[in-house]
């Protein structure tokens, strides 16, 4: 294998870009080199520790120009932890770096040249999350917790997360130290033995009413009164304490059995002026600051009156669904998950919207029947998961051909592709308006605003 590098070669190189998960980038006549905790527009030695045939890796040695944008990254296991990626890059820079990297793969993934506008970020970018799923695991008889460290199932054993709730921060403390009394060995993949799997701890942020989820291989609990009252002394704000069992050799976190322990089954939420309850294993977006951004860019985008007929697929729980019920004159909702949908029924019910309807199937077969029942879109939004849309339900709105339509993305790749997608079946991309749904990641939420030609 002929490369311009070997392994162990120490080189001065200048650091261009960033990948998706974080490590710099470098070129050696042509021949990329990834560089974990290199930034932009750094002049660095580096050693070559591997190479491959398109490309290579190496370790930073010393930063000999450092970037405008570099600070210390205030979390101690930072360079282990997997959770953050960008810590070590002020907020300033976080946020320029989204905005170019969105526009970047615009133009280069779809050849979108619409409007990328500065991203939306938030006033404190730490303490944002309302849902910590929390690992647990044995090292040297004592118990560990935090998150897997980068492309490994292996636990970065954390005292405190930044990004996420004092709550969890507390509720984790508290079972690192009485997990063992309270016959919670923690789990192990490998061996298939233990019983404490995950800690779930969700907070609604508008109400302070907190959820924590026991995810146990087993039902039983030999302790389960002491569990709670931990639980309770730990966060006194607690106000559903839940179990759910997964007994299945997986490292899919929940199980399909979910029990109440105490308190009530659920824990609510506003976003707006919109309530939402939470059950355990509701999807909820965990940023709800920043989804209340994101939704409100979506709701200017679809540009109501009050006469329109709008079309949410992948609608989930509803969320996006009843915010654009505030100002449409009917809103229908689709999701493939019918468990969802129930949620969604129940969260109109709570917040009196009579002009909604949603059901359970795949979008891209419901909404061709209900363009034959009559119940056009006026306006038609998505938001799919990472993978972006199906292609047979591009199709549709290609076919159906509603006059606007609003593409909430949490994969600027995926929506730089169905954009592409879109606009070769008529439709014109106005503008594109990145939030920062994650600070301290590489992750980046987008909403599109597309029009029929």
């Amino acid at each position: 294998m002929n490369t311009p590098v070997k392994k162990n070669d120490q080189l001065a190189v200048y650091i261009e870009d960033l990948t998706h998960d974080g490590s710099g980038v470098a070129k050696v006549d042509g021949y990329p080199l990834f560089i974990h905790g290199g930034l932009p527009d750094e002049k660095a030695e580096v050693r070559v520790l591997k190479t491959l045939k398109n490309y290579g890796f190496a370790k930073l040695l010393n930063i000999e120009e450092p970037s405008p944008f570099r600070v210390e990254a205030p979390c101690p296991v930072f360079y282990e932890c997997g959770g953050c990626q960008l810590q070590h890059i002020n907020y300033e820079g976080q946020l320029k770096w989204k905005e170019n990297m969105v526009r970047n793969v615009m133009q280069r993934l779809g050849k979108i040249d619409a409007p990328v506008l500065p991203v939306k970020g938030m006033d404190n970018p730490w303490e944002y999350r309302n849902k910590s799923q929390i690992p647990f695991g044995l090292a040297d008889g004592k118990v560990i917790a935090g998150f897997y460290q980068a492309k490994s199932h292996r636990i970065a054993d954390t005292p405190t997360c930044l990004i996420q709730s004092d709550e969890a921060d507390r509720l984790m403390r508290a079972f690192k130290e009485k997990a063992l009394e309270l016959d919670l060995v923690p789990y192990n993949e490998d061996t298939k033995k233990g019983q404490l799997r995950h800690l779930v701890v969700r907070k609604g942020r508008a109400t302070g009413e907190v959820m924590v989820v026991l995810v146990t291989k087993h039902p039983k609990l030999s302790k389960k009164e002491a569990i709670i009252e931990l639980i309770r002394e730990a966060e006194p704000k607690v106000t559903s304490i839940m179990q759910n069992v997964n007994s299945r050799n997986t490292n899919v976190i929940f199980g399909d059995e979910t029990n109440l322990l105490w308190g009530k089954p659920t824990i609510e939420d506003l976003i707006g002026d919109v309530r939402f309850e939470i059950s355990a294993r509701s999807f909820y977006q965990v940023n709800p600051e920043q989804t209340e951004v994101l939704y409100k860019q979506a709701l200017d985008y679809a540009q109501l009156s009050g006469d329109e007929t709008v079309i949410d697929a992948y609608c989930g729980i509803g969320t996006i669904s009843l915010f654009l019920a505030q100002r449409a004159k009917q809103v229908l909702g689709v999701e493939i998950v019918p468990q969802a949908i129930e949620d969604a029924k129940r969260n109109a019910e709570l917040n009196g919207f009579t002009n909604t309807y949603f059901e359970a199937g795949p979008a891209e077969e419901v909404i061709p029947r209900w363009y034959k029942e009559g119940k056009n879109a006026d306006v038609l939004v998505v938001d799919p998961p990472r993978k972006g849309c199906d292609e047979a339900l591009l199709t549709t709105i290609i076919e159906q051909r509603p006059k606007r339509v609003v593409y909430v993305s949490c994969n600027p790749a995926t929506l730089a592709r169905d954009l592409r997608i879109l606009e070769d079946g008529g439709y014109k991309t106005q503008e594109i308006q990145p939030v920062d749904m994650f600070p301290q990641t590489t992750h980046c939420e987008a909403v599109a605003w597309l029009e029929l030609s």
